[in-house]
């Protein structure tokens, strides 16, 4: 059996306006690599859409994080921080959707 951990799970689902164009794809990426180096967050993943093929799978989006915190305080601060922010203001014009599911253990 896993060892089950407890913290908040921030994930995000981000779509690219222009999804072909390759700038834009690698300036987003590179912005989400950059984004994981926040102190604040225990582990993170920055990742594109699996090659699985099921029906219940959304593989419509270009990127996605996953970043866990010991606790929602932390989580809280990173959505203030310096670095989250100046993410936000260089790459949110590269995305049309951003979708958030934060979850708690």
């Amino acid at each position: 059996m896993a060892n089950l951990k407890k913290g908040l799970v921030h994930t995000v689902f981000f779509w690219l306006k222009d999804k072909n164009n390759e700038a834009d794809h690698k300036a987003l990426h590179e912005g989400l690599l950059e984004l994981s180096k926040i102190d604040l967050i225990q582990t993170a993943y920055v990742g594109t859409p699996a090659n699985t093929n099921r029906a219940v799978i959304d593989f419509t989006y270009q990127f996605s994080i996953t970043f866990i915190f010991d606790t929602p305080e932390q989580q809280a601060d990173y959505q203030t921080h310096p670095d989250h922010l100046a993410f936000v203001a260089k790459c949110s014009h590269l995305w049309e959707r951003v979708q958030v599911y934060d979850a708690e253990s």
